[in-house]
């Protein structure tokens, strides 16, 4: 557990960025679920680490703008009854936030026009689909 987070090759958080808060969980754990710490609250100040390099830092701060709380991004776990298994679930949960955060953004996308094809068979399926419902109407005149 002393050791950081590896987020990519070249991005790895130090385990001393990290802070954990402990709490009681409202989850599972039988006759210790009141006295004992087991939720765990992971915080990383992303826009304030010096471990963050600075051509990927505005990537990851526009990317996880919706989660940050003045630069900190904070996981909560509470799914597992022992406080270990919730600390490592939690730096599960924050690496793989952070791999997606990191991630370079897709390709654009190439503006493609349907085919001449593809729009004719579109228009002649719209002509059967009319034909289908005009012969389902009842002629009253």
């Amino acid at each position: 557990m002393d050791d950081g987070l590896r987020v990519t090759d070249r991005w790895v958080v130090p385990a001393g960025e990290l802070r954990e808060r402990f709490s009681r969980s409202s989850g599972p754990g039988g006759q210790g679920v009141n006295t004992a710490d087991s939720r765990v609250e992971l915080s990383y100040d992303v826009a304030n680490s010096p471990a963050v390099p600075e051509w990927l830092r505005s990537r990851a701060l526009a990317r996880l703008a919706n989660r940050l709380v003045d630069g900190v991004l904070t996981i909560a776990a509470s799914e597992h009854r022992a406080q270990l298994a919730n600390r490592e679930a939690a730096r599960a949960r924050m690496t793989a936030l952070l791999r997606e955060a990191a991630a370079p953004p897709p390709p654009a996308r190439r503006a493609t026009r349907p085919s001449r094809g593809a729009k004719e068979r579109r228009l002649a399926e719209k002509k059967r689909q009319s034909q289908r419902k005009r012969d389902r109407r009842a002629d009253d005149d």
